[in-house]
């Protein structure tokens, strides 16, 4: 198996076996079901403390002995929703801290609210590490996981996983994981950690739930700016290497800041995305287009909504009215075209 990412092909072998986002949404459940399957408090408080390692190690891909040694009211930051670790693992001797979402630290400072009522205001005692692991391990047993799949550091290596096949860039996930690797680190030179923080919230704050009305969304960094009298063109390159172009007024880009090395969400709704058969390279008008696999056809009365594959981690959907011909003649995993113009796409810098 193997995806793009910040211009490197990652390579998974077959025998590499780690937990996808699913399994580690089932493993999640059972930790949950586990910390408040208890009628004694004492029993529960207890319990919540090895699912606060669980979501700590599975959210910010930190080291077990790192979370161990977390004390919550010293290293993390909860108005700049970072966490801070390795003041004593990481091997270059210097702390780094971790972006996590608004929602995350929301359940972690509900658990320390908790903690403060039982009247206790120092450092969390966690429980040894022998002990974590067997619970790890049970609940494995109980999410019908293979064991070998579901330790802290199976965990660490799954969530650094999840995070390259969702777009974030390797150096981003180097960083975030506090990698020294020779290797890895000739590619961080083209972040700084500011760039870098920018990355890792994008991300934390579209898992936790924030939504938009657009179906289509691709983060990257601006390649181009061509400035015009009114408007201008914005040239973005994913993190996969897609490139896509969006026309914006000359008082918005100044109103958002941005600039050449600057990283956007750039957004497109379904409706304005169109598709045609693949079977002959066409010309078109469009600024935007793609070659895809058809992953999936939903049909209705009114309007059929298409979702098409470009990549490993980039899906397009697209809703066209069900009375088009084309429809009748386009099935799952056949090959396709999907295009949109530079004015449909809306930039977001929030």
């Amino acid at each position: 198996m193997s995806f793009e990412n910040s211009n490197k092909r990652i390579v998974l072998a077959k025998e590499d076996k780690y937990l996808d986002s699913a399994q580690l949404y089932t493993l999640e459940q059972s930790f949950r079901t586990f910390a408040e399957s208890s009628k004694r408090k004492d029993v529960i408080f207890s319990r919540k403390k090895i699912l606060l390692v669980f979501l700590l190690i599975r959210y910010t891909g930190a080291k077990l002995s790192e979370v161990l040694n977390l004390d919550p009211f010293k290293d993390i930051e909860w108005n700049k929703f970072f966490i801070k670790f390795g003041s004593k693992n990481d091997d270059s001797g210097k702390p780094r801290k971790v972006q996590v979402s608004q929602v995350f630290l929301d359940e972690v400072k509900t658990f320390i609210n908790e903690l403060e009522f039982e009247g206790k205001y120092e450092k969390i005692d966690f429980p040894d590490p022998g002990f974590v692991r067997k619970k790890f391990y049970e609940m494995a047993k109980d999410s019908g996981l293979n064991k070998n799949l579901c330790g802290p550091e199976a965990i660490r290596k799954a969530r650094a996983i999840e995070l390259l096949k969702s777009g974030v860039p390797l150096p981003a996930v180097q960083a975030i994981l506090g990698h020294s690797n020779p290797g890895l680190t000739s590619s961080f030179i083209r972040y700084s950690e500011d760039e870098i923080e920018v990355i890792a919230k994008k991300f934390a704050e579209k898992e936790s739930g924030r939504k938009t009305s657009a179906r289509n969304s691709f983060f990257g960094e601006i390649a181009n700016i061509l400035k015009g009298s009114i408007q201008s063109k914005i040239e973005i390159i994913t993190d996969e290497g897609h490139k896509i172009q969006s026309v914006i007024t000359n008082e918005s880009l100044k109103k958002m800041g941005l600039a050449k090395g600057s990283f956007v969400c750039a957004e497109v709704k379904a409706p304005m995305v169109f598709v045609v058969s693949s079977e002959s390279e066409f010309k078109c008008s469009a600024d935007n287009k793609f070659k895809g696999i058809v992953k999936k056809i939903s049909k209705g009365r009114v309007a059929c909504e298409l979702v098409v594959k470009i990549s490993e981690s980039i899906e397009i959907c697209s809703i066209l009215s069900s009375e088009k011909e084309f429809l009748f003649s386009v099935n799952e995993g056949n090959e396709v075209f999907v295009f949109f113009n530079c004015f449909a796409v809306v930039l977001n810098v929030d």
